[in-house]
């Protein structure tokens, strides 16, 4: 598969909503939580195959706002897991260059999770390889909420006129001002809903659905959802003639 990908015509951003964990463990027979642990293989194997082939940014949802209405055993496990992850993939992060970040309510997060986590951003913030974002505690509206109140304030406060804003202004009050919208949208899990995911960044992404769950998916099935992307024609509003006489 990766020897087929045009590597001049990547996407700049990929999101992915890694569905399936625990819905894999129990047809299994196992515990949800095994599921979990499975899905961090996947994570490891996504990033390397990602960061092997160029790409600029990786966007994964790992826990979204509504996941803290999970049962607490479940919630806490994740938490572990995810302390134990962060702590494990360092090296390999630095191993292939890649830069780590995180979007979302990084507060809510229990003190040994935002420890963890800003060691790996500390160490990796040199990085100039891949830029991994971690969505965590993360819901696109909350994220608007808190931009309409930013917003507000300054408009408020007599910084900024009503006619100020714009889309652009907007963009530039969201968590991922720093970032280019992502450009490929992958779901697996078999769902075909965005589930409170980057609402106003997707706006012109590609979107790609697998019922492969998460934990079944490998640099091959990545690279197959990038084919699939390079098959499609972009056009914003246009008509094909305009793209293709661009």
């Amino acid at each position: 598969m990766k020897e087929q990908i045009d590597l001049t015509r990547l996407p700049l951003h990929i999101a992915i909503i890694m569905d399936g964990n625990g819905r894999w463990a129990q047809k299994r027979g196992m515990d949800r939580y095994l599921g979990h642990q499975e899905g961090a293989v996947s994570v490891r194997n996504i990033v390397e195959a990602a960061a092997e082939i160029g790409l600029e940014y990786l966007t994964l949802y790992t826990f979204s706002v509504e996941n803290w209405n999970r049962p607490k055993e479940e919630v806490d496990a994740l938490m572990e897991l995810l302390v134990q992850t962060i702590q494990d993939e360092t090296p390999k992060l630095m191993k292939n260059n890649v830069k780590l970040l995180t979007i979302g309510e990084f507060d809510r997060l229990p003190e040994k999770s935002r420890n963890s986590l800003q060691k790996s951003i500390n160490e990796t913030s040199n990085n100039t390889g891949l830029t991994l974002i971690l969505a965590l505690s993360y819901s696109s509206r909350w994220e608007l909420t808190r931009a309409m109140k930013l917003i507000a304030g300054k408009v408020k406060n007599g910084c900024l006129e009503i006619n100020d804003i714009d889309e652009s202004l907007i963009s530039q009050h969201l968590t991922t001002n720093n970032f280019p919208d992502p450009d490929l949208l992958i779901r697996t899990g078999g769902e075909y809903r965005i589930s409170n995911y980057l609402l106003w960044q997707l706006a012109y992404a590609e979107l790609y659905f697998t019922s492969l769950y998460w934990p079944e998916f490998r640099a091959d099935n990545l690279y197959e959802a990038i084919l699939d992307y390079q098959t499609r024609e972009r056009r914003f509003g246009k008509t094909g003639e305009q793209v293709k006489n661009k």
